[in-house]
């Protein structure tokens, strides 16, 4: 059975959270504040985190901070429409996805189960192989990415979509095919999450993230990666 923490200071939104999951099988972890969730990942095997980023005594965006010190347990946060800029820096830090209230219980029950299928395959590989694009080497059996023989630090996201660039230079992909193919579900709102996750990329396998070599747009299609770097 996997392990989801539903992380709320609002015990209402916990407990109406706990309900969709549990009916479809999840063993629900409660926390109220930031702090508590940190804690119940750091002494309990966590398969994915619903979190609001507005709370008291540690809020969202610092427990998640805290979180990607350690761990790439993939982590979903719940927001007010009105929280738009913290949404776009929670991803920039290596959130994975985002819900915003009042919630559809369909659309969290699949982003949940998107996100633990991800999570429970990543650093399995039917196939391995190193995928080279001129100065990027993707090792997709150790799950590692080397920029001019420097290893990179990327989140799952990110690399699941410098991989899906590699593969086939030259193929441009929409936001939306990128979405489908990296997060396994359907693309709401992928064009700013899709955005979002680009830029953090480009900033840290380019010399340049302004003009970057590997990873262009092609405006109004989506982003590819040049073929003749191949």
């Amino acid at each position: 059975m996997f392990n989801v923490l539903v992380c709320d200071d609002e015990r209402d939104i916990v407990s109406a959270l706990k309900i969709y999951l549990t009916s479809d099988g999840y063993n629900v972890l409660e926390a109220f504040n930031g702090a508590e969730a940190v804690d119940i990942i750091e002494n309990n095997e966590v398969h994915c985190v619903l979190m609001d980023i507005m709370m008291p005594d540690m809020d969202g965006i610092s427990a998640l901070m805290k979180i990607r010190e350690k761990y790439n347990t993939p982590v979903i946060f719940t927001t007010a429409k009105s929280e738009d800029n913290d949404i776009v820096l929670g991803l920039n830090l290596g959130a994975d996805d985002y819900i915003t209230k009042p919630f559809n219980p369909v659309e969290v029950l699949a982003r949940v189960r998107s996100q633990i299928r991800r999570f429970t395959r990543f650093g399995g590989s039917t196939s391995p192989q190193n995928i080279v694009v001129a100065g990027i080497t993707i090792d997709d059996n150790g799950k590692a990415v080397y920029v001019d023989g420097k290893e990179v630090s990327l989140t799952p996201k990110e690399y699941e979509i410098l991989k899906l660039l590699a593969l086939t230079p030259g193929k441009v992909y929409s936001p939306a095919d990128i979405y489908r193919h990296v997060w396994k579900d359907e693309p709401f709102g992928a064009d700013a999450t899709v955005a979002v996750h680009i830029r953090h990329l480009r900033e840290k396998i380019e010399i340049n993230p302004n003009n970057p070599r590997y990873i262009k747009v092609v405006w109004g299609q989506g982003y590819k990666i040049d073929e003749n770097l191949r």
